[in-house]
C-alpha cells in the first residue's frame, strides 16, 4: 500500500501543489504592486508638504542672502523660480 500511495502523493505535489503555490503568490505580488487610493491620496499630500518645504527655504535663503551679501546656496535657485510645473498632476497610475 506504501509503495502504492507515496507516489502518487508526490506527483500530486509536484502537478497540482507546486504550481498552486507559484500562481497564488504570482496574483499576490500583482496585486501588491499596484498602488492603492489611499496611497495615492498619501503620495499627493507628501507631494504637497515637500512644495511647501522647498518654497519655506528658498524663502529662508533669500532672506539670509539679502542680510549677508557673501552668502550663497549651497544648490542652485529652485524649481520654483522657474515656474509652477507644467503637468498638474505628475503622479499617474501606470495601468
Amino acid at each position: 500500500m506504501e509503495e502504492f500511495l507515496l507516489p502518487v502523493i508526490i506527483v500530486g505535489m509536484l502537478f497540482i501543489g507546486l504550481p498552486w503555490i507559484v500562481l497564488h503568490h504570482l496574483t499576490k505580488w500583482r496585486t501588491a504592486s499596484s498602488l492603492t487610493r489611499d496611497d495615492e491620496m498619501m503620495l499627493d499630500a507628501l507631494h504637497d508638504t515637500a512644495r511647501r518645504l522647498e518654497e519655506r527655504l528658498v524663502t529662508v535663503e533669500r532672506i539670509i542672502a539679502a542680510d549677508h551679501p557673501d552668502f550663497t546656496p549651497r544648490r542652485g535657485l529652485s524649481s520654483l523660480e522657474a515656474g509652477p510645473d507644467l503637468d498638474p498632476n505628475p503622479y499617474r497610475r501606470s495601468n
